[in-house]
């Protein structure tokens, strides 16, 4: 069974990209299949796996307007077992272009149902909006990871993306559910990181992952280099975080598959 993870956060800066790369790229380190989907328009996701992006006409701006199907533009990244479907600065003009379609809320859906069985995994990184694109991944998505940065605002905005995640979970997609909150930016010396953490384990329970990411200078170096951080550096903090959090998925996962 293809487990379907769409990480969303509509406000930016939270970790969302970093955490989908890694996430992604963790899980395939374990030797499950996955599957990145980029539907951000600034394809950073895509930059930061290694892709290059001079692949215009082979993304997933053509595969969302019905332009190609979704296995004419998988791409193997430098880790076995990694796929993604890059994304395009031309992702910006969907939303409009499919404002008179029918049924646009579930172009990501169509577009992933002929290929998500070769992968254990999908994971989509959304774009810091709840436009249409996140509204097709979370009709797309059989959960929703949310990250919030440990700072101050941290909750911010999050009632909006909760009120959504219900809209669509009643009209779209009833069997959406949310795999976890995670907390990223931890700073260990900052008494507000600490405070944040209460904040959130208080507001949403058991639904907080026990993997809180560390702010870590070699994690956000790594994406300029093209590399998830267990390529560029394993033993880091940050490549150590991920690799706690894709166990506490693939747990959970196996948890509720058996």
């Amino acid at each position: 069974m293809t487990k379907i993870i769409a990480i969303a956060n509509q406000k930016g800066g939270v970790g969302k990209t970093t955490t989908a790369i890694n996430l992604a790229a963790c899980i395939a380190a374990a030797e499950h299949t996955t599957l990145l989907v980029d539907t951000d328009p600034q394809a950073n996701a895509t930059s930061g796996s290694g892709i290059e992006n001079e692949h215009e006409g082979d993304t997933m701006y053509e595969c969302i307007i019905g332009a190609r199907p979704a296995a004419d533009v998988i791409l193997e990244t430098q880790m076995p077992f990694f796929s993604i479907i890059p994304s395009h600065i031309n992702l910006v003009g969907v939303e409009v272009e499919l404002v008179q379609e029918d049924n646009r809320e579930y172009k990501m859906k169509e577009l992933l149902e002929p290929v998500k069985d070769r992968f254990e995994y999908v994971i989509i990184d959304c774009p810091p909006s709840l436009g249409l694109l996140t509204l097709n991944a979370l009709a797309a998505a059989d959960s929703v990871l949310i990250p919030v940065q440990c700072e101050y605002y941290a909750l911010e905005g999050l009632s909006k993306l909760l009120n959504t995640i219900n809209i669509v979970k009643k009209h779209f997609n009833p069997k959406l559910d949310i795999e976890g909150v995670l907390l990223t930016m931890y700073d260990s010396h900052l008494r507000l990181s600490k405070q944040i953490v209460n904040e959130v384990q208080k507001y949403f329970g058991p639904k907080v992952f026990n993997t809180i990411i560390a702010r870590n200078v070699r994690l956000s170096e790594a994406p300029s280099f093209g590399k998830p951080i267990i390529l560029y550096d394993a033993v880091s903090t940050g490549a150590q975080n991920y690799m706690k959090l894709a166990n506490e998925i693939l747990t959970n996962h196996h948890k509720t598959v058996v």
